[in-house]
């Protein structure tokens, strides 16, 4: 194609069949090159980055491994830097400790004298601002539960309706009041500017409660991460669409979220994010406890592998490990047996029975109609594999949100675009030439095709779907559906 041919990175095959991604949480289990490595061929397709643990140097350093990696395999490889957010806790005890008993006053004030068994300091005037009477307060995981039943301009007096121990600096939440607390502590954004500077892919929002938290975070990051916006608390959910609109994707962080929720919540309300992220076609990641038996154990509980296959079953991009592999003890085998449990259920007939019912109605616009088209065509000719030219991402995401039943090839056009697509549902990224203007299609679809071939998803005489846009290289302009054959 001269001047207007479509280059790429290596395209090493590796478990091209699964169409669900995997994200895996970092830390001291796995720090080393040699395990980050294993990681990744057992099946990891983000690294996440938890800033509420580690130094700037450790974070640097796994940065460092995992850009590694992906020049030695040619695989873009997605990096998200998870921010910790407002942590709310108690103070401190006399003695370190002490017992709530059910149905006694307890009062949380501003005064920093160690607490006992009948009041503890709240560092926090804005829990005691913002709340009133009934008003409930979770303390340590929702372990120990107060009422509000008196409120004084510094201190709020409770009655304990689930009392137990409660020890030094536990958390406190507060599931039924919106808190007037920023998103973005100033640690998280000293955390932020450092992560941004080191090419992170997505940067994890926490403590959202509005819309305006995540406009304030857009205003830091433009353009330089995506925003995946973790719905954690139930002032969230009741904002859950304006939060979408503005995210460019999103977390189902069950860990916080079933704190503040009741238990029989959590599943409507993940299938409730999971559905409305797909319908904007953003994607959504499952995350919480998914082999949470794995940190101690080699293999995960019958239940807990029903609930990966749930997340996949419900159309999640991705699904999320965190202890398991930061701080567990199997963290190889935790990534093989989740990858295992996402290929053997989107092998069953009833998974693509409920992908194919699931399947949304394309928005009104050409690029939709575009992707709708080529999924329909990839299933009536049996393509092997649908190419889409991407500059931005965009395309490839509006493919996705149909689940065809090929997979998807991203050819994006700069390296970040390449290395957020590696959380999408079914798409395979890598960096490939836009072409120029002068560009004919013909000349593109030819080299999507032997793409196609080089990533292991066709053969000679195989079909490929092709979803490009003429003018070539311009953003937007996605228009124009192709059908080929790999030579």
């Amino acid at each position: 194609m001269g001047s207007s041919s479509v280059g790429s990175v290596s395209l090493e095959s590796r478990d091209t069949s699964r169409r669900t991604k995997i994200v895996s949480t970092l830390g001291p289990a796995s720090s080393s090159l040699a395990m980050i490595t294993r990681l990744f061929e057992a099946g990891v397709d983000v690294f996440r980055l938890n800033f509420s643990h580690g130094s700037h140097e450790d974070h640097a350093q796994r940065v460092a491994m995992i850009r590694e990696i992906e020049t030695r395999t040619g695989r873009p490889i997605g990096i998200l830097a998870d921010v910790q957010g407002p942590k709310l806790r108690v103070g401190r005890f006399g003695a370190g400790r002490a017992v709530l008993a059910n149905g006694a006053a307890f009062r949380l004030d501003l005064s920093d004298e160690p607490g006992g068994a009948e009041r503890v300091c709240l560092p926090h005037p804005e829990i005691i601002e913002a709340a009133t009477i009934g008003s409930t307060l979770l303390l340590d995981d929702g372990k120990l539960r107060l009422r509000v039943v008196d409120k004084g301009f510094d201190c709020l007096t409770t009655e304990v309706i689930a009392g137990g121990m409660l020890s030094d600096r536990k958390g406190v939440n507060v599931p039924d009041v919106v808190l007037p607390i920023p998103a973005l502590t100033q640690k998280d954004r000293l955390d932020l500017d450092f992560a941004l500077s080191q090419g992170v892919d997505y940067v994890g929002l926490s403590f959202v409660q509005r819309a305006a938290d995540v406009r304030e975070a857009r205003e830091i990051i433009g353009n330089r991460a995506w925003i995946m916006t973790k719905i954690e608390k139930p002032q969230a959910l009741d904002n859950l669409a304006e939060i979408l609109a503005l995210s460019d994707c999103v977390m189902v962080a069950r860990g916080d979220l079933g704190v503040e929720l009741p238990p029989e919540e959590v599943p409507l309300a993940q299938k409730r994010i999971v559905r409305e992220a797909r319908l904007l076609g953003k994607p959504v990641v499952v995350a919480t406890q998914m082999l949470e038996s794995m940190i101690s154990a080699p293999a995960p509980t019958r239940a807990e592998a029903s609930d990966v296959a749930t997340a996949v079953f419900d159309g999640a991009d991705a699904v999320m490990l965190s202890a398991e592999t930061a701080a567990g003890q199997y963290p190889q085998e935790a990534v093989e047996i989740m990858a295992r449990i996402v290929r053997r259920v989107e092998r069953d007939a009833g998974w693509q029975s409920l992908i194919n019912a699931s399947r949304l109605a394309p928005e009104h616009y050409a690029a939709d109609a575009i992707a709708a088209a080529a999924q329909q065509v990839a299933q009536t000719v049996d393509a092997r594999a649908i190419v889409a030219y991407t500059l931005s991402g965009p395309s490839a995401l509006r493919i996705a949100r149909e689940r065809p039943v090929c997979p998807i090839l991203g050819l994006a056009g700069t390296e970040p675009t390449a290395r957020r697509l590696s959380l999408v549902w079914g798409v395979r990224s890598t960096v490939a030439d836009q072409g120029s203007e002068t560009a004919t299609l013909e000349d593109v679809v030819k080299a999507a095709a032997g793409l196609a071939a080089e990533a292991g998803l066709a053969t000679s005489g195989d079909a490929v779907v092709v979803v490009a846009g003429v003018p070539f290289g311009k953003a937007g302009s996605t228009n124009n559906l192709r059908i080929t054959r790999v030579p």
